[in-house]
């Protein structure tokens, strides 16, 4: 897919009228369009048990990486198997709409990647946003379902194909053709992610050779003298040119040349190519995830597209404190910039929640149940970072947990568990609660529950639960304190 979208929209940006309009065909000028102030990365983290979700990073440079929402998922996916990989930013030429589609799978849950591949999820999952920032609930968008025997749909990417005036969405499937079976890449043509049109192949290596991850970078005024560029994981990280997104493409070469490959020839063991041009100069980076070691993603840069030999290995750069997965980079507007770091940007301090009866005891989660307890070992499972209620209301928190970024302390049948934010108004009602002078103590903090006002948190037999307060023993069980 391409990360270059952006510099489509300051050139057809010129050529539209300002009217508000949902039409790819005739979309509106952007609010606000080169220069680009920043960078935007979307990726996963791996197989944790929430590492499989939609994470953020931010660079001011393009090489170095700040974990956005305190490293926390910014988006959770609640259809299909309710996990995602593999994210794609999307923006429209004319920089009024977003769209982020991922690879509908999650590890995690104990599938294996023989049943991910041969019996996996057809489907991608879509958001959708006007601002980057506010989303839409994820939708699945089922692209593969017309191939023979498709076992899957992975690493999805998308593009603006001006040829046709909509997006071309493509992806990799496992399925047999010609009587071999592997992953081929496979497309469709899109005007709003909803609809498209029937599967078509793409890209198809020869004999056994499969291809998973391959992503396009447009560059109009390419210095190597292609309008479009493709670097694709299949045996080596190969690079192809075109001047059209649906047309034939001539094979540039590999960066074998550099200790890189994709499983052959030993070396460098890499996967994930992520394109990404430098805001202001002709400098582009390949960015690709070392799987093999573990180590995360690296940049290889060029000034010249033209030849693979123009590739260098860089090692001025850092990737923040998540590990970074495969993913996708959006260079961003300063009002774009603002608005996501407005939402995501701030550093949240870790906090302790101290029983005030029992002070050596500290709410923390076991086996996602929560309870009080001393000596709490591994120490994260009694840190949380409190946040702006989920339900939205003034004046109110939920705590999410530190080890388990994307899960919070909410209430189910008056007990307390610790469980992932499923996106719906039940769960942010059940993890939003009201902070009020504690009913022990005034120095101290109680915590009223938004969505039952006459209920408390309060411990009992060092479990947490939900409950009315009538008496004594009751308000010094509903009391806390905040603790760094």
């Amino acid at each position: 897919m391409s990360r270059a979208l952006h510099r489509l929209a300051a050139v057809l940006a010129a050529a539209f009228l300002l009217f508000a309009s949902w039409s790819v065909a005739a979309p509106r000028q952007a609010a606000a369009l080169d220069p680009f102030a920043g960078y935007l990365m979307a990726h996963f983290t791996g197989e944790s048990a929430t590492g499989e979700q939609i994470y953020l990073a931010h660079s001011t440079d393009g090489l170095r990486w700040t974990d956005l929402n305190n490293g926390s998922p910014v988006l959770l996916s609640t259809v299909g198997t309710r996990g995602v990989r593999d994210p794609a930013l999307v923006r429209s030429p004319a920089g009024d709409r977003y769209w982020i589609v991922a690879t509908d799978l999650r590890i995690a849950s104990g599938t294996s990647w023989s049943d991910a591949a041969n019996r996996g999820s057809t489907s991608l999952v879509v958001w959708e946003s006007t601002d980057l920032v506010n989303w839409s609930a994820p939708r699945l968008l089922n692209v593969a379902a017309g191939i023979t025997g498709a076992g899957n749909a992975w690493a999805p990417e998308a593009i603006w194909n001006p040829a046709t005036n909509d997006y071309v969405v493509y992806w990799a499937t496992n399925s047999a053709r010609d009587g071999v079976t592997k992953h081929r890449i496979w497309y469709v043509r899109t005007g709003d992610f909803r609809t498209f049109t029937a599967p078509q192949l793409y890209l198809n290596r020869g004999s056994g050779q499969g291809v998973i991850d391959t992503q396009i970078i447009e560059v109009p005024n390419s210095t190597g003298g292609y309008r479009y560029y493709r670097a694709s994981a299949d045996g080596h990280i190969t690079i192809e040119a075109s001047n059209s997104v649906l047309g034939s493409w001539t094979t540039l070469g590999n960066l074998s040349h550099l200790g890189i490959s994709n499983g052959t020839g030993g070396g460098n063991v890499v996967e994930g190519p992520m394109w990404a041009q430098f805001n202001g100069r002709d400098e582009w980076a390949l960015w690709l995830d070392q799987y093999a070691t573990g180590r995360g993603y690296m940049p290889v840069t060029s000034t010249n597209l033209g030849s693979t030999q123009n590739f260098r290995t860089r090692t001025d750069y850092a990737m923040g404190g998540n590990r970074k997965r495969h993913g996708s980079i959006l260079n961003i507007t300063a009002a774009e910039q603002s608005r996501v770091l407005g939402r995501w940007g701030s550093t949240l301090p870790v906090n302790r929640i101290q029983s005030y009866n029992v002070q050596d005891r500290y709410v923390r989660h076991a086996n996602f149940d929560v309870r009080i307890d001393p000596n709490v070992s591994p120490a994260q499972d009694a840190q949380f970072r409190v946040r702006p209620g989920l339900a939205g209301a003034s004046g109110t928190v939920s705590f999410e947990s530190v080890n388990f970024p994307g899960y919070y302390l909410r209430h189910y049948g008056f007990d307390f568990q610790l469980a992932a934010n499923d996106g719906s108004g039940t769960f942010a009602g059940d993890a939003t609660f009201r902070q009020v002078a504690g009913l022990a103590s005034a120095s101290w903090a109680s915590f009223q529950s938004y969505n039952y006002p006459d209920r408390y948190i309060r411990h009992y037999n060092y479990v947490l639960r939900l409950d009315p307060i009538t008496d004594a023993q009751g308000r010094a069980d509903a009391t806390f304190r905040l603790t760094s």
